[in-house]
């Protein structure tokens, strides 16, 4: 009987990098009952790399970031197993999670891929509302039947071959450490994003500058409940339309380096 078991699958824990001491020792810790840990590191300068070194279960890469959906792109083709779980530095998988992953990929009745709900914490404490509360991501797939999109290049993407589910359990997201991580982590995104828009030819406007921020906040800490997160609300929802305002902000200092470089290469 045993001859005719199923074998049992194997998971690559995927994790990109960039100056992540303080998240990536818990990180590393909740993803250890994984059979392969591959991190691909952006040249930090804080010790995340030579950290990452140090670990015996943790294969460390450094390659240039160009963009998220890039450099995930990347880090996926370094897997060997099918099975994927891709965690940001930032998460922890608590120990019921690690048991459903493990039951799932080993149920041959598994989807492709599975989204994952995920428990905002703000420092160490529970971040409830502030527009989260519906905050889901692929994190699990197999490898064979998923890929990055290459039409985003910040909120990366997944595009399945197959079905997707949902599991029960929340991904732990320290999204929070202190306010100039979070201001900066929002301004990155937003100078991102506006990269993304250009591409795509999106023009700058004055007035989406202007409404896009307001309604932001406004979304965030009134329709989806951020005053009953208290202080923590208004600072969340104060940063997140500060990465929209940026958004615009860059997306115009894009336009005009654009028409600066036009004007000079005309004959």
């Amino acid at each position: 009987m045993d001859g005719l078991s199923t074998p049992k699958q194997k998971l690559s824990a995927l994790i990109i990098t960039y100056n992540e001491m303080g998240y990536i020792e818990k990180c590393i810790n909740s993803i250890s009952f994984a059979d392969e840990i591959i991190v691909v590191d952006s040249f930090s300068n804080d010790g995340t790399y030579e950290y990452l070194q140090k670990h015996s279960k943790v294969k460390v890469i450094q390659n240039p970031f160009e963009n998220f959906t890039a450099q995930k792109s990347f880090t996926l083709k370094q897997a060997t197993n099918d099975w994927i779980l891709f965690v940001d530095a930032d998460e922890v998988v608590s120990n019921k999670l690690q048991e459903e992953i493990t039951d799932t990929i080993n149920n041959p009745n598994a989807c492709e891929a599975y989204w994952f709900y995920r428990k905002f914490m703000f420092q160490n404490t529970p971040l409830n509302f502030s527009g989260w509360q519906t905050d889901k991501n692929h994190r699990l797939f197999r490898k064979s039947k998923a890929r990055f999109t290459d039409k985003k290049i910040v909120h990366e993407t997944l595009e399945v071959d197959g079905n997707s589910c949902i599991l029960n359990e929340k991904l732990i997201h320290y999204c929070y450490k202190n306010y100039e991580d979070y201001k900066g982590k929002m301004l990155r995104y937003g100078q991102l994003k506006a990269k993304e828009a250009f591409y795509k030819e999106k023009q700058f406007n004055y007035l989406f500058m202007t409404i896009k921020p307001i309604w932001k906040f406004f979304n965030h800490y009134i329709l989806r409940l951020g005053f009953l997160d208290g202080k923590k609300g208004i600072t969340i929802s104060y940063l997140n339309a500060l990465g929209v305002l940026e958004r615009y902000r860059e997306l115009k200092r894009l336009e005009k380096k654009n028409e600066l470089t036009y004007y000079l290469v005309m004959p």
